[in-house]
């Protein structure tokens, strides 16, 4: 019997290699970065961000954690990480990041409006009103995205049946130091 999975092993292993598959250049422009020939690596955290933009949640999700390996849970990463978790539906493990995020640094406006859409998505939709008060506040105003979540969070909170006038009105993730954002599809 032992020849058998040897051989199967073996062959597993042959097919695999002979395989045109894996991380290179793909026709929809979404890759993996290669090996960094000039010796400098690319940081986890922008490869994670690209990664997110894809939609690539889980692969994010890697990205962050060697992130965090690398430069520790400062707000940055624990955003990122949160971010990841809540696009991923995991609402519990997002909320603890962001929540951890805001406190290491009260005045980062992406953990912040992530926050929010986390609360929203728990329906604590006054908490998460003020929350986008705080990301808009944070923010100086300047994001048309947060001021959007801030405009669904207080219309719902004044009116808890309601359900927008576009059937695309979604809150918006923020991500990265230059406030990108991506829509949230709720569970």
């Amino acid at each position: 019997m032992r020849p058998i999975k040897s051989f199967v092993l073996i062959s597993l292993t042959v097919l695999a290699a002979c395989s045109s598959g894996g991380l290179g250049d793909s026709a929809d422009g979404v890759y993996a970065p290669g090996i960094a020939r000039n010796g400098q690596e690319v940081d986890p955290l922008v490869v994670g961000h690209r990664l997110m933009a894809a939609g690539e949640f889980e692969l994010a999700l890697e990205a962050y954690t060697r992130a965090a390996g690398q430069q520790g849970l400062n707000v940055d990463t624990l955003s990122a990480l949160g971010s990841a978790n809540l696009q991923l539906g995991r609402l519990g493990q997002a909320e603890q990041f962001l929540r951890r995020a805001v406190q290491e640094e009260g005045d980062f406006p992406a953990a912040w409006n992530n926050l929010g859409v986390i609360l929203m998505e728990r329906g604590k939709i006054a908490e998460a009103a003020e929350t986008f008060r705080r990301a808009y506040a944070t923010d100086s105003g300047n994001s048309d995205e947060i001021r959007d979540n801030l405009r669904l969070a207080l219309a719902k909170l004044e009116n808890p049946g309601y359900v927008g006038t576009q059937e695309n009105e979604e809150f918006q993730l923020v991500y990265g130091e230059d406030v990108n954002f991506i829509p949230f599809e709720p569970l």
